[in-house]
């Protein structure tokens, strides 16, 4: 095999759950670098802006999981979701801090994903890569690090790395920021 078909034979599809509503907002511009550094390395990126879904949140009733399309019992934009999510190698996770979390938007889409997981023999998650793109006012990421480095144990998902920009409250304060170059690199080499 070639370099070029080694570099193409290791290109991933990656899919970005954006869970801020601001258009040109902070993490909206992180994951505009990294989308960047990965497409420049040959990944393809498919980014879902949540804010503008409708999706409802989970309804816990476990009753999922019977069309492979839409595995979700609630019909809604999810569906546009679960298709790229099943294909892709790499998911990003994608918010600004909200309350030392992340955003509603963001994890009512995330916790609809365990419709995917009822599809599969034990409620088996699909074996996930996954990188988190955090914009916020302060520095205070401890909570939101704790839940995702539990995630990545729980789903036996792989982290491929973080970044974390704090002192960015107003859209556009990461004019500049070196924490975007930080996000090009990431997307560079995940």
């Amino acid at each position: 095999m070639s370099r070029n078909e080694q570099r193409l034979d290791m290109r991933k599809k990656i899919i970005v759950l954006n869970g801020s509503p601001r258009a040109d907002g902070n993490t909206v511009r992180l994951i505009g670098a990294f989308t960047e550094g990965a497409e420049s390395a040959g990944h393809s990126v498919t980014c879902f802006n949540l804010s503008n879904m409708n999706i409802r949140p989970c309804l816990g009733c476990c009753c999922g999981g019977k069309n492979g399309d839409s595995p979700c019992v609630q019909k809604d934009d999810m569906d546009q979701i679960y298709p790229v999510y099943q294909e892709a190698d790499l998911v990003v996770l994608a918010s600004p801090l909200y309350y030392w979390t992340v955003s509603g938007w963001l994890k009512v889409a995330f916790d609809r994903l365990f419709a995917v997981a009822e599809c599969r023999e034990n409620y088996a998650n699909p074996v996930k890569e996954c990188v988190l793109l955090m914009a916020a006012e302060g520095d205070g990421f401890e909570e939101i690090l704790y839940w995702y480095d539990r995630v990545m144990v729980h789903l036996g998902w792989t982290d491929k790395g973080k970044v974390l920009c704090g002192g960015v409250f107003h859209a556009g304060d990461i004019k500049g920021n070196p924490k975007l170059d930080e996000a090009r690199e990431l997307g560079k080499i995940v």
